[in-house]
């Protein structure tokens, strides 16, 4: 059965990862977000991945072997000692998030505060569960992707929230 394996790459290596897997016939997934860069001369929007060095394969388990002989990628992360698998749900959360076109910043578990759970009750996001967390003054809404080690922490305004 096909399912999203995640795999870590070698750092700055997603692009070529992505490129690579696809030409050789493998459905992969890299999500991507525009931010603003700035150096000391300009300021320029590029796009970088959501995730840093994670990309996403969509095959079989039997796969990953060859799979994992693709340059660039180091391993596959294993969660309960199995290959980690983003399921179809969080794929989908994932693209609605990008979507949305609101600014995202992947996070790593430990950076996350406990908090409330909530629900977005309103907009492009309705119907989405996570976490609320205060940084700097500012509510951030917290999607904890359980699967794999990552998370998305997306800025929203706290009147679009419920506690649940």
């Amino acid at each position: 059965m096909k399912q999203w394996f995640v795999f870590y790459t070698k750092s700055r290596h997603e692009k070529k990862v992505f490129e690579v897997l696809t030409r050789n016939g493998f459905e992969a997934f890299l999500p991507m977000q525009k931010v603003m860069k700035q150096w000391s001369d300009r300021k320029k929007k590029v796009e970088v991945p959501l995730f840093n060095s994670y990309i996403f394969v969509y095959d079989t388990i039997e796969k990953i072997p060859v799979i994992l002989q693709t340059p660039g990628i180091s391993w596959n992360i294993r969660h309960n000692d199995k290959p980690a698998v983003l399921h179809e749900k969080e794929y989908t959360l994932i693209n609605r998030f990008l979507e949305s076109g609101l600014f995202l910043e992947s996070m790593s578990i430990p950076d996350l505060k406990s908090g409330d759970k909530v629900k977005i009750i309103d907009g492009s996001l309705k119907g989405i569960e996570g976490q609320l967390v205060s940084i700097e003054d500012k509510q951030h809404f917290v999607v904890h992707l359980e699967s794999f080690t990552g998370s998305i922490r997306v800025a929203l305004d706290p009147k679009l929230l419920q506690a649940i």
